[in-house]
């Protein structure tokens, strides 16, 4: 393993001693088991070989569980590392704890998902996606492939995830033709002759298993869906329960009777678009997430200023040349 770097496990936190010299900066995100946030590690730990006197430490639940996480932010707080970034499961939850942080005097900044607006002050800035945007590109696919509209259901992560509540509200407003006041915006009620079915949204909690149960059973249960709209990577992610799920609908999704739009571009993602069981992801840049995470703490710890927000950009690929070109990169 490169010098500088430490990948650790939940339990594994209070045997980790600082390296003498430099500063350790803690990459938490909401779940050490999706794929997603790897990349994001992978950026942490680029960032921990190229800059000097800063040492990753990619830490979190095992598994997608608030309390967990939480957890492991006091924990952090109590060892004084050198400054957190978060990606909070649960933004309300999340500020009361970091509220600690910026009594002890230990930089914060929020990642992939950020706090409530009310609570921004607790944290110096937002590395990652524009989320809201995300949700808008997901529409404008949507309005493409369904310019009449029709009904659709929305799967998501967690219910007070900041990130995929505003990924919802840019996705229902975009097609409703509407701004909303707050995340996850409004029910889509017939507003340009789109209508979300009664048993959606569906929230995961990022159970990728889970995910794909949801999925099955809505398509199974609403046979004239004209959409399923994912906020995340989550049924894709365990691609070949994904395969089994949606197989049976192909003749479907290939006459755009039935569309999917998916969001990231894992790998596994990017095979299953080029076989035609999705019409388009809309991807995020997790490893710049990861990477940018240290920089900026480190400019944070040697006394300089950041911009609030970051943004980390998005690729939204539709075809197999989409993916080709993506790959090339």
């Amino acid at each position: 393993m490169p010098a500088g770097v430490v990948v650790l496990s939940l339990l594994a936190v209070a045997g980790c001693a600082r390296e003498e010299a430099g500063y350790t900066f803690a990459l938490v995100p909401k779940a050490m088991n999706n794929p997603f946030f790897d990349f994001a590690r992978d950026g942490c730990m680029q960032a921990a070989e190229d800059l000097d006197g800063v040492e990753c430490l990619y830490i979190g639940p095992s598994e997608h569980t608030e309390a967990d996480q939480i957890q492991v932010v006091e924990d952090l707080i109590t060892r004084r590392v050198d400054g957190v970034a978060v990606s909070p499961s649960n933004a309300v939850a999340m500020a009361r704890v970091l509220v600690r942080a910026r009594d002890s005097g230990i930089p914060v900044i929020t990642w992939d998902s950020d706090l409530l607006a009310e609570d921004a002050g607790l944290r110096t800035t937002y590395i990652g996606t524009e989320n809201r945007a995300m949700g808008v590109e997901q529409a404008k696919l949507l309005q493409e492939l369904k310019p009449e509209g029709g009904s659709i259901c929305i799967q998501s992560g967690g219910a007070a995830a900041m990130n995929h509540n505003e990924r919802m509200q840019g996705l229902r407003d975009t097609l409703a033709g509407v701004v909303s006041a707050a995340p996850p915006g409004e029910r889509l009620e017939g507003r340009n002759g789109w209508t979300e079915v009664a048993a959606c949204p569906l929230y995961t909690n990022d159970d990728f298993p889970l995910a794909v149960q949801q999925m099955a059973d809505v398509l199974a249960s609403e046979p004239d869906l004209d959409v399923f709209s994912i906020t995340g990577g989550f049924p894709q992610f365990v691609d070949q329960a994904y395969r089994q799920a949606v197989e049976p609908y192909r003749e479907r999704i290939e006459s755009l009777d039935l569309v999917i739009i998916g969001a990231d571009v894992l790998p596994m993602q990017l095979d299953l678009l080029v076989e035609g069981l999705s019409h388009g992801q809309v991807g995020q840049r997790p490893y710049a997430m990861g990477y940018r995470s240290m920089e900026v703490l480190l400019e944070l710890v040697s006394g300089g200023s950041v911009e609030d927000p970051i943004y980390t950009g998005l690729d939204v690929l539709t075809s197999a040349e989409d993916v080709e070109a993506f790959r090339a990169r």
